[in-house]
């Protein structure tokens, strides 16, 4: 599986080089996300374990779709999965068009610049470079005049809430400031698709109450498609559907009824 931090690295060699990949014909039909059939086969001391039961998933365009389920169930490994950051071993999966399951390194690292804006739990920001700077980072990527880069930056910093903090370092910033850089990095490409994978998770409930509106927001102002990793309920049924990932399937969540 390719970390965050490799990624990033695949990015700037990437966007100087043309690549093609399998696309459905055209890129304004729905569903954005369809996967069908997906199964993911881990190598084990005690054998092959097989994440997923042939799991489908359909998202249509606009949709903010969470998922809910235990540790272990193979969320973040769905996510990675659409996000071109790992690979199925079997299964259709198209995500923004695009069938990532045939895409080269050098392709699905071009994709996720254009394409896919990812959150993690944790922020990732690069320590020595100021909030703008980050932010900036994957337009400087794609080969963006670095002037041109910055002024986006500042653009989304001042959308998130923190024009007055862009000269500021992450360590200068609180933990749901850090978040809100991350979330600004992530769109400043102004992607199709919205990945969020515990994005709130490392945030007190008053924090991460206010982050979560301000992804509703976004989800909302620029048209994204987007799906949520949590495990906070509370949030997870204020999106458009809730799915629970139990068994290597995805299922409706239906939240249980209180006791009399």
């Amino acid at each position: 599986m390719t970390s965050p931090q490799a990624a990033a690295a695949q990015a700037p060699r990437a966007a100087r080089e043309t690549e093609s990949w399998a696309a459905v014909p055209s890129p304004t039909e729905s569903p954005v996300i369809q996967v069908n059939g997906l199964r993911k086969l881990y190598k084990t001391a005690r054998g092959s374990l097989d994440l997923f039961d042939d799991l489908d998933l359909q998202v249509e365009a606009g949709e903010m779709v969470a998922i809910v389920g235990q540790s272990g169930a193979g969320k973040s490994t769905l996510l990675h999965i659409l996000g071109a950051l790992d690979t199925p071993s079997a299964g259709a999966v198209y995500c923004a068009s695009t069938n990532v399951a045939t895409l080269t390194p050098r392709g699905a690292a071009v994709f996720r610049n254009r394409e896919i804006g990812y959150v993690w739990q944790f922020h990732y920001l690069l320590p020595e470079f100021t909030a703008q700077e980050n932010v900036a980072m994957p337009l400087l990527a794609r080969g963006i005049r670095r002037p041109d880069a910055m002024v986006e930056a500042a653009n989304w910093l001042r959308e998130v809430g923190l024009e007055d903090r862009r000269d500021h370092r992450p360590g200068e910033l609180s933990g749901g400031e850090q978040q809100r850089v991350a979330l600004a990095r992530a769109l400043v490409c102004r992607p199709r698709v919205l990945l969020a994978d515990e994005p709130t998770g490392d945030l007190d409930g008053t924090t991460a109450a206010r982050v979560f509106e301000l992804i509703e927001r976004l989800h909302q102002s620029h048209q994204l498609t987007s799906i949520l990793v949590t495990h906070n309920l509370d949030l997870a049924v204020r999106c458009s559907r809730t799915l629970r990932l139990e068994s290597g399937q995805l299922q409706p969540f239906t939240t249980p009824a209180k006791p009399n």
